[in-house]
């Protein structure tokens, strides 16, 4: 079997740039942009890789299935790092999870050499820039080799170059992309039997009749620039082998998901990765397993100022060993993995040891409960503003890698919006640009979790502050929602694997008219059952400030109004943990006595989710 590609290899420079040194602007958008203004001699970045693309992906998907291939006049050898062979050079600047390139504005010409041997498919790759010639060429060699299989792939080619060639065709790739639909393509391909028409898209890989949907999740930014061409190639590869479609599509979404650069995976461990389950399936089935029936999460994640500040309004001295034997009393309290699913930890948390001298995080999983991490860094105004957005996107990419080869398993990020109002009692803030703004940084935030193998939790909080009634509340909040649930589908966020952490609908602390349960019940399950998917994993409440008890008698209230189509619980920090801080106050001999009454807390809550059980 003898396969001859038809396309131009290219030459990728990688560079990782440091965007903490590097001299970065940012423009009114809040986009940043690289200064190229100076000397190169100072680039600073933490590393440089090159690595061949274009038509060598496809060479080397194709080798890597155990196919014999050859690019037209090229003897490419993967062991070396000659350049000679490359038509094109391109520099990629990869920085903070986003990427930049600079291509040749002109692509070269491919042209096309009749084979010396007998070739039994004749495959124009993605890379190739076909001349009229070429395409002459490639026809008149079909024309006196009737058994060569022609399969084209389809992007941005002059159509005239490929008209004669197009109806020839025995497998098509069509690429979606903004400029140029791949169905513009439709009258060429009437004579084609739609079975033999891929299309593919960054979000989808599918029959040209839908009739096959599958999602690529996750395409690492070391190969988004070749992932089509590991697509097309593996699925190539795939047909060749005698795989059906369906088997097809699935070996080239975990071949496109798991590469490196353009090191392909072989055929074999295709075949052992698709016998794993998916990563979407382990982040779905993590998800489920945070909001189990009659389980809340504890919220154990102040930043350092803010439990400095709870630790000074007692009289606790602020040091490392006095913040790790705070944790170490809610982690060691008795029957916590019977009435906790998961614990949210600050960085510093999941560094400490507990009494036993393993990490909490080890600690945790050892009790069946799974770790989480805050990974936003704080809020910070808006210029001229009183308006706040979250930092913490700035090296993501790699704090959510670090985390996961901690054992962590979820994560969350949180927003907050502040209802003020004028002096007629209109609505001042929260303001359009403060929403989608934060919404929209909080679905990069999940689907970046979610491509490093964690379980985000969003968490757009209306601050339980302020002079608003319940309307009031309701009505920004489901503004807010509507936002977030749109930003998040915009990102490709897998809802199924996503849990919303979000305020009860009440109003404000300073409100004369404070909300009763009741009150708080009924309009909290209305707002959520209008504005929040079904298909979300679960919703977890916030106490937002409420006493102890007033959270629980409102996640009671909240429960009975119920049933849900997604799972309902508690999420909780003082709420949970001031009971125990002030029994504590720092002194050793009362740390049993602070496990009681956190202990107590956390019962409580599990009873206003199943009042039946007691």
């Amino acid at each position: 079997m003898n396969i001859l590609i038809v396309g131009n290899i290219l030459k990728d420079i990688y560079l990782n740039l440091d965007s903490r040194s590097e001299p970065f602007e940012t423009d009114k958008n809040s986009v940043k942009w690289l200064n190229l203004s100076f000397d190169a001699s100072s680039h600073r970045f933490f590393s440089r890789s090159s690595s061949f693309s274009g038509a060598a992906v496809t060479l080397e998907v194709l080798r890597n299935l155990g196919l014999n291939a050859e690019v037209v006049g090229s003897s490419l050898d993967f062991e070396s790092e000659a350049s000679t062979e490359a038509k094109a050079h391109r520099y990629i600047l990869v920085s903070d999870n986003t990427v930049s390139y600079f291509t040749p504005s002109t692509p070269s010409p491919t042209d096309f050499v009749t084979p010396e041997i007998s070739v039994d498919y004749l495959y124009i790759d993605r890379s190739a820039n076909l001349t009229p010639e070429a395409s002459s060429k490639i026809s008149a060699y079909l024309d006196t080799n009737p058994n060569a299989k022609l399969v084209i792939y389809l992007k941005d080619f002059t159509p005239e170059t490929l008209t004669p060639l197009i109806s020839r065709a025995n497998l098509v790739f069509l690429e979606d992309n903004p400029e140029k639909p791949a169905i513009s393509y439709a009258p060429l391909l009437k004579a084609l039997d739609p079975k033999n028409i891929i299309r593919i898209s960054e979000k989808r890989l599918s029959t040209y009749n839908m009739s096959e949907n599958l999602s690529i999740s996750r395409v690492d930014v070391q190969t988004h620039l070749s992932a089509f061409s590991i697509a097309s190639a593996t699925i190539l590869g795939c047909f060749i082998l005698g795989k059906s479609v369906e088997e097809s599509l699935e070996l080239a979404r975990i071949n496109t998901e798991n590469s490196k650069l353009n090191a392909s995976l072989s055929l074999e461990k295709l075949e052992e990765l698709m016998e794993e389950p998916s990563p979407d399936e382990n982040l779905e089935l993590i998800a489920k397993s945070l909001v189990l029936p009659g389980k809340g999460i504890l919220a154990a994640d102040e930043s350092g100022g803010s439990i400095k500040k709870k630790f000074e309004k007692l009289g606790i001295e602020d040091t490392y060993d006095n913040r790790r034997s705070y944790r170490n009393i809610f982690f060691t309290t008795p029957k916590l993995e019977e009435f906790a699913s998961g614990v949210i930890l600050f960085d510093e948390t999941a560094r400490q040891l507990s009494d036993d001298g393993r990490n909490f995080v080890d600690f945790l999983i050892s009790r069946r409960i799974i770790p989480g991490i805050k990974v936003d860094q704080g809020l910070e105004p808006f210029e001229k503003s009183e308006e706040t957005y979250t930092k913490g996107l700035d090296g993501l990419e790699y704090r959510l890698a670090d985390y996961y080869d901690m054992g962590l398993r979820f994560a969350k990020w949180r927003s907050a919006f502040e209802i003020r109002l004028d002096d007629n009692g209109n609505l001042k803030t929260p303001t359009n640009r403060a929403i989608e703004k934060n919404c929209t940084d909080l679905a990069t935030y999940a689907r970046a979790c979610q491509s490093a193998g964690l379980v985000p939790i969003v968490e757009p909080e209306v601050v339980y502050d302020g002079l608003y009634d319940i309307n009031k509340s309701a009505a920004v909040t489901s503004k807010i929602l509507d936002c977030l649930f749109e930003s998040l589908s915009e990102a490709g966020v897998n809802l199924r694997a996503c849990l919303l952490k979000v305020n009860m609908i009440l109003a404000g602390k300073q409100s004369e008219a404070q909300s009763t349960p009741e009150e708080v019940g009924l309009k909290t399950a209305e707002i959520l059952k209008t504005h929040v998917p079904k298909n979300l994993a679960g919703v977890v409440f916030l106490s937002g400030g409420q006493s102890a008890e007033q959270a629980t008698d409102n996640l009671a209230a909240v429960e009975k109004n119920g049933p849900f189509p997604w799972p309902v619980t508690f999420s909780f920090a003082r709420a949970l943990q001031d009971p125990a801080l002030y029994t504590w106050r720092g002194r050793p001999e009362y740390e049993n006595a602070a496990r009681a009454a956190f202990l107590a807390r956390l019962m409580a809550n599990a009873r206003a989710l199943n009042p039946n059980n007691n």
